[in-house]
């Protein structure tokens, strides 16, 4: 019995530090396989990671608190989609990168989309923009407010 009691609270231990885990994608075809297989919309996050201050701001108020994670894990599949000055990407990645940048029209940084993915072959074809924000003040509950609205009806 005690081994049971003790496998359960493991068990919860380690569900409840996965689920404050969000994970961040950097290839939109593997966050579209994704999108497409729970039936999420993608959150794709325009950054320059390692230079934009209101970019690094934004990752420290809201993506790092337990409440965004959980609200991702729930809600979307999380996409990076970053441009940094000193970190070097591979050549593909930049390349999507820059792809994504020129179809969403993204001009400044942060810039938040949240997209359902395509339906073709390719990934890109037929993407459907249902919203976009940037950085919000006030922390993870304003800006989930900010782009909740845009999300799906379940």
């Amino acid at each position: 019995m005690k081994k049971i009691i003790i496998a359960a609270v493991l068990f919860i231990g380690f569900s409840s530090i996965q689920a404050q885990e969000a994970k961040w994608h950097d290839n939109f075809e593997e966050a579209s396989k994704l999108s497409k297989k729970t039936n999420k919309p993608i959150l794709a996050n325009f950054t320059g990671s390692d230079w934009c201050g209101w970019c690094i701001r934004l990752d420290k108020q809201v993506f790092e608190t337990k409440e965004f994670k959980e609200w991702a894990n729930e809600n979307v599949i999380l996409l990076t989609v970053d441009f940094p000055k000193r970190k070097k990407l591979p050549q593909n990645i930049v390349e999507q990168n820059n792809a994504l940048q020129s179809a969403f029209q993204v001009r400044g940084y942060p810039t938040i989309w949240l997209m359902n993915s395509g339906d073709g072959e390719v990934p890109t074809d037929g993407i459907v923009p249902l919203g976009k924000t940037g950085y919000v003040k006030g922390g993870p509950e304003k800006w989930i407010a900010s782009i909740a609205p845009s999300l799906p009806k379940k």
